[in-house]
């Protein structure tokens, strides 16, 4: 069969017409699945890397790192929540989704949140939002959700990273109700960076305890009760406090206060 002139200018129609169809249709497969995440995956991961280098200590959430998730808001009453700090004295508060509460490692922490509208607040995790929270979802006081949306949304997307803030609060230590020498807990309050770990002196060496999800160390057969405490944020930084008198449901203030990183 010969080809005309107008065969190949149909041909060369009909090739850059499919060409079309495939850079397109390739762009929706790249695009899609981004637009519908709401899980708190890293949105960098070159930021990933640099803050596990950071802060070898962090958990899920880590420093410098953007996660992004949805807000919603609950009635936070005095503030008080999983996390077992007592009254908070402020309302810019949040309780953190299951997932990303890994068992009280995000107790104390410090989040900016950002709205898309381009609001943003810092809130601290007070309280554990539990299943079906999603990875990424932050449940926030009604007042910090109202400054970022009308509260008739109900639910809207967010980015929020976890800060090392200024202040001017020194770190402060409460044993448990019912702690005595044969069984403590210990619990860690006003930290600037999220605690990574609490040892305490037994025998000359530093015995790490054990965390709750109720954001407690427990020496369970008493060990180190009483004596020094040697608490790690997730940098690393390590603060010794000494002289913690063992009583119940007592919040003693140290003189010490992790760094801003």
């Amino acid at each position: 069969m010969k080809i005309t002139k107008q065969h190949r200018f149909t041909l060369r129609l009909a090739a850059l017409a499919a060409s079309v169809v495939v850079v397109v249709l390739a762009s929706l497969v790249m695009t899609v699945p981004a637009t519908r995440t709401t899980a708190a995956a890293p949105l960098s991961a070159a930021g990933a890397r640099a803050a596990a280098d950071r802060a070898p200590l962090a958990g899920r959430i880590k420093p410098g790192v953007a996660y992004r998730g949805v807000a919603t808001f609950y009635d936070a009453g005095d503030g008080n929540g999983a996390c077992l700090f007592g009254p908070s004295k402020t309302v810019m508060i949040a309780a953190m989704n299951h997932t990303d509460y890994e068992r009280a490692k995000a107790c104390g922490a410090y989040i900016r949140v950002r709205a898309a509208n381009g609001r943003s607040i810092t809130v601290r995790i007070t309280n554990e939002c539990p299943l079906p929270c999603a990875p990424g979802q932050l449940d926030l006081s009604p007042q910090a959700f109202a400054k970022l949306a009308a509260p008739r949304l109900g639910r809207i997307p967010i980015t929020w990273k976890l800060l090392s803030p200024k202040t001017s609060a020194k770190i402060a230590v409460r044993y448990k109700t019912g702690s005595t020498r044969w069984w403590c807990g210990i619990q860690v309050i006003d930290h600037r960076n999220p605690v990574a770990l609490l040892q305490v002196r037994v025998a000359g060496r530093w015995r790490k305890l054990s965390r709750t999800d109720y954001n407690y160390f427990l020496s369970a057969k008493g060990a180190g009760c009483g004596g020094p405490i040697r608490i790690t944020d997730i940098y690393g930084q390590r603060l010794t406090v000494r002289g913690i008198k063992l009583k119940a449901n007592l919040v003693q203030r140290t003189k010490a206060q992790f760094a801003r990183h």
